[in-house]
């Protein structure tokens, strides 16, 4: 009896320490097009975004595809794979040949991944349409007279916070006339809602964000980062360890936002490298309001050919 009481606690166990090796994926568009993802043939975002974090995976790969929402880019087709218990990060990009592929950009244990930024949308995976929530209760009773009066009662009751849809509770209790093992599972599904519209179709008109006393040029026409939340994932970004992490984090924040100069060259000089400081001023260009202040950023570099570099990227710079 006490074997059989250990091996269930034994099982019990491993079934919570499996279940707590969940992986996150987070897919960004580098030129700020909307996608919808879809991992195993269902759809993960109901609406189309440009930075995308799926979470609680449990699996070690998946079928992906990355619909586009301007109905022109042909849509992108991977297995992907990757190690439990991390975050791995996959940009959308323009390939060598000018085609637009899915790349695989870094991977970070799960415990060291970053807050989500701004207009990232966070998604907790879901396999199937959400429609009834599903109890299943197993009970098994078995009576036994033992030689000796001995009785161990335990109960043990687990909620897993991470994935927000799963509870256990295990009641097990022995005694003199037997033992009686009740194992509930409590499973609940997740919903989607799509609408559909018929008739004329309209352009619906999104606000326009005008500088103050700026009349140049403007990239991204959306509203830049607030700076208290700039400044808040400035000292994020200063508490990497390291240049290759602190690039990719800020990558994934250019990204996702519409920024000024100003705020690109506040990121530039939190790198010490010239060609780090390059390669950050030509990602930031297409993500940013005030394309006309840009020569604000010079100030950053230290060699001449570094500003000549840069000016001849944005000159050619196609939208």
């Amino acid at each position: 009896m006490k074997q059989l009481f250990t091996l269930l606690i034994l099982v019990f166990i491993s079934q919570l320490s499996i279940a707590q090796q969940n992986t996150n994926l987070v897919f960004f568009s580098e030129q700020g097009q909307q996608f919808y993802i879809i991992l195993n043939g269902i759809q993960q975002n109901a609406n189309p975004e440009t930075n995308v974090r799926v979470t609680n995976l449990i699996q070690p790969y998946y079928k992906v595809k990355v619909k586009f929402a301007d109905g022109i880019t042909p849509d992108i087709d991977k297995t992907i794979n990757f190690n439990a218990g991390t975050e791995t990060t996959y940009a959308i990009r323009s390939s060598n040949k000018g085609e637009i592929v899915l790349r695989w950009m870094s991977e970070v244990p799960i415990q060291q991944a970053p807050q989500p930024m701004a207009n990232q949308q966070v998604i907790v995976y879901h396999s199937t349409p959400p429609t009834t929530v599903t109890q299943t209760t197993v009970i098994s009773n078995t009576t036994t007279t033992p030689s000796n009066s001995e009785q161990i009662n335990m109960g043990i009751n687990v909620s897993d916070p991470a994935t927000g849809g799963a509870n256990i509770n295990m009641n097990i209790n022995v005694n003199e006339t037997g033992m009686n093992t009740q194992t509930q599972s409590t499973t609940t599904s997740y919903s989607t809602t799509t609408t559909t519209t018929s008739g004329n179709v309209g352009t619906v008109q999104q606000p326009v964000y005008v500088m103050p006393g700026y009349n140049g040029n403007v990239g991204c026409n959306g509203y830049p980062m607030t700076e208290a939340r700039f400044n808040e994932v400035v000292q994020s970004i200063q508490a990497k360890n390291f240049d290759d992490s602190k690039l990719t984090m800020s990558k994934q924040v250019i990204s996702s936002n519409c920024m000024t100069s100003n705020q690109v060259k506040r990121l530039m000089l939190l790198f010490s490298f010239e060609d780090t400081r390059l390669d950050l001023a030509k990602y930031a260009y297409g993500y940013t309001h005030d394309i006309g202040n840009y020569y604000q950023l010079n100030d950053a570099f230290t060699f001449e050919s570094s500003i000549e570099e840069l000016n001849e990227y944005t000159s050619g710079f196609r939208r």
